[in-house]
């Protein structure tokens, strides 16, 4: 159990960090705003590249894993998507419930987690779900602009989200690392070294801002958020498991980094494309908050069960 608890403990240290220095007033209103851009265009983006340059392609082509976690996010966003759609026959609504369960804060929260409880080997497993998290991103996309914008033509549609998907740094970090691994060069000392203390900056600044994100107020949370949460920290990882584990007999660290990554919190992201298309984001951001107060628990006892696994 104390394993556990060095693990868990100085990621919720820092998100609390930021809760509290957002309400004594010590970081202003733009605060989470601000570092959120600092982490999403230079810290996280230098930590991707970083790992990947110095890895390469078959470090993060693990179809076993690829294959096992995408179902998990599916399966969960597909569920979700249909329940909500029988109950408010809102297809841009419905698709927003689904992202919101399927979506793991795993740029944010599973890369330090997964460096913490599982080492260096465990950064692959996160960079490869991170990938995973913006397929789906990309799946909600197109059903939210087929639910909203249904004037448009399909392929306006799909043009639209391919430039989204081509313009993240969150994607374009990793895949230029990969990149240029593979042309053997090394990097110019002091270039790595910007970049190097740029992604030393991407842990503590986007766990802070987490902790800036929780401390907005919403409204009380409808059972419709309770329900997203339960699928997001308990379904998900519980399906993560059984196909990962029993059904593909993946290796014991690629199973537990799966268990971890899929019993993350929801990630600010759905609550962002809510705002960009104007939509209401009230659930989802009751969603993040109880899914991040509550994966306290709920990681932690995932963890301890995966490391007795």
């Amino acid at each position: 159990m104390l394993y556990v608890f060095n693990v868990v403990l100085p990621v919720f240290l820092l998100i609390l960090i930021g809760y509290l220095g957002g309400r004594a007033g010590k970081l202003g209103i733009n605060a989470s705003t601000e570092l959120n851009r600092f982490v999403v265009w230079l810290a996280l983006p230098a930590q991707l590249f970083n790992f990947a340059a110095n890895s390469g392609w078959q470090t993060l082509w693990q179809p076993g894993f690829i294959t096992a976690f995408f179902l998990s996010c599916f399966i969960v966003f597909a569920l979700v998507l249909l329940v909500s759609w029988t109950r408010h026959r809102d297809l841009a609504a419905a698709s927003f419930d689904g992202l919101s369960a399927s979506y793991s804060n795993t740029g944010y929260m599973g890369i330090p987690l997964c460096a913490l409880a599982l080492g260096q080997d465990g950064l692959a497993p996160a960079i490869i779900s991170t990938f995973i998290v913006f397929v789906m991103f990309a799946l909600a996309t197109v059903l939210i602009e087929i639910g909203i914008l249904s004037h448009k033509k399909s392929h306006e549609i799909v043009l639209s989200v391919v430039k989204s998907l081509c313009s993240n740094p969150l994607l374009i970090a990793p895949v230029a690392g990969l990149l240029w691994s593979s042309t053997g060069l090394t990097l110019y000392d002091p270039v790595a070294q910007v970049i190097s203390f740029l992604a030393a900056a991407s842990t503590p600044c986007a766990l802070v801002s987490i902790g800036l994100f929780l401390m907005q107020k919403s409204a009380a949370a409808p059972a419709r958020a309770w329900g997203i949460s339960l699928a997001k920290l308990l379904l998900q990882p519980l399906i993560a498991w059984v196909i990962a584990g029993p059904i593909l007999g993946l290796p014991d660290l690629w199973v537990s980094a799966i268990v971890i990554l899929s019993a993350l919190p929801t990630g600010t992201g759905p609550f962002m494309l809510a705002q960009y298309y104007k939509a209401d984001g009230s659930i989802i951001s009751r969603v993040v908050l109880i899914t991040t107060v509550s994966s306290l628990l709920t990681l932690s006892l995932f963890l301890w069960w995966s490391n007795g696994v």
